[in-house]
């Protein structure tokens, strides 16, 4: 984040909070453990892109350190039209560029939606 002073003590205080609730570390953990079974379906989820023609937006951080911009890029590759957006920020893009993805939002929905 380039400047944290963009992103409300509320946020993180309320994530911090629901992460940090009694047994949440034993799912988290669960979770990560689990993410392996996850990748055998990237295939079918990049077949689906392809073959389904759904509308995609991806609206993303530039320099978000948890999930890049490669993560973006790839619906490119396979959503036919898909529009990807890198925005100069990093994974609290809501807090930091609420203005300007609220605008690539809603030019999309009114494209799709029509």
């Amino acid at each position: 984040m380039p400047d944290p002073s963009l992103v409300s003590p509320d946020t993180w205080e309320h994530d911090f909070a629901l992460v940090s609730r009694e047994g949440n570390d034993e799912v988290q953990l669960a979770l990560f453990r689990d993410y392996q079974n996850n990748r055998p379906l990237y295939p079918l989820l990049h077949e689906f892109l392809r073959t389904s023609e759904v509308p995609v937006l991806a609206v993303w951080g530039r320099n978000d350190e948890i999930f890049g911009p490669a993560g973006a890029r790839a619906f490119a590759r396979d959503a036919k039209d898909a529009e990807v957006h890198l925005i100069n920020g990093g994974h609290f893009l809501l807090e930091s560029h609420l203005d300007v993805v609220a605008g690539y939002l809603r030019g999309f929905l009114g494209r799709v939606l029509g």
